[in-house]
């Protein structure tokens, strides 16, 4: 098909097919989960789940691709649903208004073969990796605040997030810093190239490593977990 030509330069047909099989869980609509579902859609991955149980406010309009002026004050997760639906309606999409929390995280997850990371606050990144190690399920793991952003991949047993955050109860630095439009757009990047290669099982992943980024200063480092 004319709209994967390019997928076959990188991916084998097998792998393409691996994509369109596989059904990932994406939680959070907003500056990173906007452009990692817009990615996977584009990618051609079979099944997205969207979670978010918030609305587009006018000081996402900086940031979060799925957001404009028309959006203001609509679902989060339905306006990706809708967006998704014009750039690869061959895909399903499964639209959640709702927060991820102690009551709803199982059911919401499973069933999937790799979660996504793309909330805001940590208290809620250390449920997910809870129920995915409960489930059994890989997650990728993804943080953004002003010019610096992490990425890790981590499986059940690892609890590599306590190795990360040493207070699950703590604020994350996005508020204090900020985020411009750059940030999300590289760390989603890296974060979808990593849920790629779990669906394909090849390339190097960050498993038990985080790879630390500030493009402020042009610092790459992948850190030993």
């Amino acid at each position: 098909m004319e709209r994967y030509l390019r997928n076959r330069i990188t991916l084998s047909e097998e792998e393409n097919q691996m994509l369109h099989d596989a059904r990932v869980c994406v939680v959070g609509c907003g500056g990173l989960g906007g452009y990692v579902i817009e990615m996977l859609a584009r990618l051609g991955v079979g099944t997205i789940t969207a979670i978010d149980g918030d609305v587009f406010e006018e000081s996402n309009l900086n940031r979060q691709i799925l957001s404009d002026t028309q959006s203001l004050g609509q679902s989060k997760a339905f306006i990706a649903k809708k967006r998704m639906a014009l750039v690869n309606p061959e895909i399903k999409i499964n639209a959640t208004k709702a927060l991820l929390t102690a009551d709803n995280a199982e059911v919401l997850l499973k069933g999937h073969h790799v979660i996504v990371d793309a909330l805001d606050n940590i208290g809620t990144r250390f449920l997910v990796q809870e129920v995915c190690e409960k489930l059994q399920m890989p997650f990728v793991h993804g943080a953004i605040a002003g010019w610096y952003g992490q990425v890790s991949t981590i499986f059940p047993g690892e609890q590599t997030l306590s190795k990360i955050y040493k207070n699950k109860a703590a604020n994350g630095k996005e508020k204090l810093l900020g985020n411009p439009a750059f940030t999300p757009a590289l760390i989603s990047s890296i974060e979808v190239s990593e849920v790629v290669k779990l669906l394909i099982g090849r390339g190097d992943l960050l498993r038990n490593k985080m790879l630390f980024i500030n493009v402020l200063d042009h610092e790459y480092e992948v850190l030993e977990l």
